[in-house]
């Protein structure tokens, strides 16, 4: 989970992990909170927006390199076959 997808959910520590082993009653199990329903959706609203923009961000930034990387090698192939035509 990234930081956008956690921020509802605590973060134990190693002691607390251990400690949820013995927990029989459930007692420990402890969430992060907002003052409002209306201001965790809100919350959580934003951060799924947040998430969709930095996976288009890096899907559109791993096409352009890749289609640069092809358009280059075509154009590599372009010029030796104009080469060879002229020779």
């Amino acid at each position: 989970m990234n930081s956008f997808t956690s921020y509802l959910y605590a973060k134990p520590s190693l002691l607390e992990g251990i400690s949820r082993l013995i927990d029989l009653g459930n007692t420990l199990q402890v969430y992060n909170t907002s003052p409002s329903d209306n201001q965790a959706d809100a919350l959580a609203l934003y951060s799924d927006w947040l998430t969709v923009g930095n996976d288009l961000r890096n899907a559109m930034s791993q096409y352009e390199n890749e289609y640069s990387q092809i358009e280059d090698d075509l154009m590599k192939q372009a010029h030796e076959a104009l080469k060879i035509a002229y020779l």
